[in-house]
């Protein structure tokens, strides 16, 4: 056994990429080496902005040998009359390279057959380590890959190098005239020259000591503890340290080779900006993080990463304040000069934005938001109504300002901020920021009930527009992130327990548009339809029986926080051991009745005991359910339909529902329809199966 070393040598790769790349490196050689029988006992992919590598230890040096079997012709074919073998079977053995002699009668699920049977050697590894690694290669995908000059091959930028060591031993390999060595590549600017690697084993330290943490756990941890110091050394404020986002310290890590911090300060004056302004100004253009005190208040201080040692701080702590006094300055600007103009003054230029080419401007959108958040706020806090007009009208005005031109991200943080420096309150202020949460899958959500309402108004009007001139997402196309508005419409509705109509809303959402939307059933159905998929997969996803999801949305998709409860009653009782037969037995009533409309049970036409029985049990369960079902307590209703299950065992032990007599056969299934309906409230048990 040996050790496998494979580096790609690359111009420096976006930050983004390296950690995907790394998984992808990864996944692809265990399933490769799987694949030809290629035991190791551990791998580990490793990489910076200028490789990628895989080290794999104790990997083993050739291929088990094997038996292979090889079908041949079935005994009818490949025997004569005479028990010889026929021209079909010599042919076969003939082609294998074998002797018609070595041929066996096997027995298969298709009748006899003849089969070859023989030993495969293992092939050596070197010999298959060059067209392994070569997949390896081939099979990367990135964002956006490139060529360079005439080559053929593509990659997320041009590879320089590659390393590529079984032991001590060269695998053979070239990309574009790229010949495979046993050279390395240290820091770019510490330790240019190249480096020869003796093996696996001393790779990580070798690069380290050539400037390089090739290792993204080890660089991580070095960066923090650098941004740390760097604070600890400069800053002399009490309690004062750095504000850890944890993308940025992604990002950075997969920056660098190796990181040193540099603590800086700017002008106190710039903390009249908005705390979001000045993090947004440090953090998007030039990757620093800012320092904060031990109540979370913004310092005067940044600390910025370099990527090579620094030995004059003094004079790298200038250069890194000159760069960010420029964007602070050009901020501040921008942030004064949006101050002169109220939001409200502002609020008739939003016709100069285009929301969609079909559906109008933003203005036109804001007019149709102020209506939907009072419509919303009417039924889930009537007493904010005003309020919810209010912060619609000015949610989007900030599109307007200097501030968010420069800065996209600050849509909803300067609306907030606008609206406090003019007046308004402090809940308007926040649901102007708090509307477009959450802003990724599964991140943040509003925390005011305002700010809930705005957000939902604002998703329901997008989502209705959308579908309205038929612009429903496709498979690989979603202009307008509509999955992701109709997750964060699901998961906002679910976080605050509203029991809306999503259809009502739908149709009212589309009734504002006039004449620009086709605002049918068929629209309708399509978005609620669109709706209950993302809550279908969105819930699955969460860890909720897949099964009780299906049993609920079946039959029907309105009340996201209905079908939630629903959901929950069903998961909780189907470990009951009466569950699982009452969910077989319903599905044989859902085949009986499926062609019957239902209607009155006549007690008179019951002529058995047992139906009897089963019919007077439904009627006290259907009345003690009704409290239950009416106050959304599922769980209890299920517990009283439980009851049901043994006399509807006797019920079918007993009697033929499908008698001669027309008017019996019609009561018995009028009595299975009550009963499938009752059980319909809640969800269609025939869906479900035992765990």
């Amino acid at each position: 056994m040996a050790d496998l070393l494979f580096e790609i040598g690359t111009e420096e790769l976006p930050a983004g990429f390296i950690l995907p790349a790394l998984d992808q490196l990864l996944q692809n050689f265990t399933s490769k080496a799987e694949e030809l029988q290629l035991a190791f006992s551990q791998a580990k992919v490793v990489g910076t902005p200028r490789r990628l590598a895989l080290m794999a230890q104790d990997l083993v040096e050739q291929q088990p040998d094997r038996l292979e079997e090889l079908m041949g012709p079935s005994i009818k074919a490949g025997l004569d009359a005479d028990g010889g073998f026929s021209k079909a079977a010599q042919g076969f053995a003939r082609s294998k390279g074998a002797e018609v002699s070595d041929l066996r009668r096997v027995e298969t699920a298709k009748g006899e057959y003849l089969v070859l049977v023989r030993e495969v050697p293992g092939i050596n590894t070197v010999d298959l380590l060059p067209d392994l690694l070569r997949n390896l290669l081939a099979a990367f995908t990135f964002p956006k890959s490139m060529k360079w000059g005439c080559n053929s091959n593509t990659f997320a930028r041009p590879v320089q190098w590659l390393l590529a060591l079984y032991g001590p031993d060269i695998i053979p390999i070239s990309l574009d005239g790229i010949v495979s060595s046993h050279s390395s590549r240290g820091h770019r600017f510490m330790a240019p020259d190249l480096l020869a690697i003796k093996g696996a084993s001393s790779y990580e330290q070798q690069l380290e000591a050539a400037g390089v943490l090739v290792d993204p756990a080890r660089r991580r941890q070095m960066l923090l503890t650098e941004i740390k110091q760097a604070v600890d050394e400069t800053c002399g404020h009490s309690g004062s340290h750095v504000a850890i986002d944890e993308a940025l310290v992604e990002i950075v890590t997969n920056l660098v080779e190796f990181p040193f911090g540099v603590c800086g300060s700017f002008d106190e004056r710039f903390l009249e900006l908005p705390k979001e302004v000045l993090i947004t100004s440090m953090r998007e253009h030039q990757k620093y993080f800012p320092v904060v005190d031990s109540q979370e208040n913004l310092l005067p201080f940044f600390v910025a990463v370099n990527n090579t040692k620094v030995t004059d701080i003094a004079l790298t702590r200038k250069g890194h304040e000159r760069v960010l006094r420029a964007r602070l300055e050009d901020a501040l600007f921008f942030f004064r000069t949006d101050r002169e103009r109220r939001l409200e003054d502002r609020y008739a230029d939003l016709t100069g934005i285009i929301f969609q080419a079909r559906l109008g401007t933003m203005l036109e959108k804001s007019e149709r938001l102020i209506k939907l958040a009072a419509m919303l706020a009417e039924k889930i806090a009537p007493d904010n109504i005003d309020a919810a007009r209010r912060a619609a009208r000015l949610c989007k005005i900030d599109l307007l300002t200097n501030m968010v031109g420069e800065f996209p991200t600050l849509q909803g943080d300067m609306g907030a901020a606008y609206a406090l420096s003019d007046g308004e309150s402090a809940s308007v202020a926040l649901a102007i920021r708090e509307h477009y949460l959450p802003r990724r899958a599964h991140s943040a959500l509003p925390t005011s009930t305002l700010g809930a309402i705005i957000g939902l108004a604002d998703r329901f009007d997008t989502l209705a527009g959308s579908f309205g001139i038929g612009q429903q997402p496709t498979g690989t196309t979603d202009s307008f992130g509509l999955r992701r508005q109709a997750l964060a419409l699901l998961n906002i509705v679910s976080d605050k327990g509203y029991h809306l109509s999503l259809r009502e809303m739908i149709y009212k959402s589309l009734a504002l548009y006039g004449d620009k939307v086709d605002g049918s059933a068929e629209t309708v159905d399509a978005l609620v339809a669109f709706l209950k998929g993302r809550f279908i997969n969105d819930a699955v996803a969460m860890g909720f029986d897949q099964q009780a999801v299906e049993a609920v949305t079946s039959l029907g998709f309105d009340d996201v926080n209905d079908c939630k409860k629903k959901i929950e009653a069903l998961a909780a009782i189907r470990d009951d051991e009466s569950f699982a037969v009452l969910a077989a037995t319903f599905k044989r009533i859902r085949n009986i009745i499926k062609e019957h409309q239902g209607g009155e049970i006549i007690t008179t036409l019951l002529v058995d005991e047992s139906e009897r029985k089963l019919a007077d049990l439904y009627t006290d369960i259907a009345e003690s359910t009704q409290p239950f079902l009416a106050g959304k307590e599922y769980g209890q209703a299920l517990t009283g339909m439980l009851a049901l299950k043994e006399p509807l065992d006797l019920f079918f032990d007993s009697v033929m529902v499908m008698a001669d007599d027309e008017k019996i056969r019609a009561n018995r299934l009028n009595l299975l329809t009550a009963i499938a309906q009752l059980f319909l409230q809640i969800g269609d048990i025939s869906k479900m199966t035992a765990n």
